[in-house]
Parts: C-alpha cells; sequence; structure tokens
C-alpha cells in the first residue's frame, strides 16, 4: 500500500507513545520525523557569512541609507 503523510501534534510524550502504541497494535509500520525548523543549507550559509564578517569580508550598510 502507498504511504501517507498525516500529522500528528501529541502534547507531550506521553500522548506519543500511546500513538505509537495504536500503530503497533495495528501493525501499521510509521516513521516519527523531527522537523528542523530551518533549511539545514540555509542555517550552513547564514553561518557562512557570520564567519566571513567576522574575518572584515562583509559590508556595512547604514540603516538610514537602505530607503534611498
Amino acid at each position: 500500500m502507498d504511504a501517507i503523510n498525516i500529522k500528528v501534534y501529541p502534547e507531550d510524550k506521553a500522548q506519543l507513545k500511546a500513538i505509537k502504541s495504536v500503530f503497533k497494535a495495528f501493525k501499521i509500520k510509521f516513521e516519527v520525523e523531527k522537523e528542523a525548523p530551518y533549511n539545514p543549507a540555509f542555517v550552513e550559509r547564514v553561518l557562512l557569512a557570520k564567519e566571513e564578517i567576522k574575518k572584515g569580508k562583509g559590508v556595512k550598510i547604514a540603516t538610514k541609507d537602505l530607503w534611498k
């Protein structure tokens, strides 16, 4: 059978454990994925940019100049 996506928002570990128990009782295969708050590639680029700024490779722009 094809996989389907179901999002579940348990309030605590006990609820998550109960949900897992139900799936196991019905012999339903499942995966638990943790969603990353940000795309890892994006985070890597931001951290790299921060390092470049520390090394003096950045350009400073005054806030007042952003609106011109």
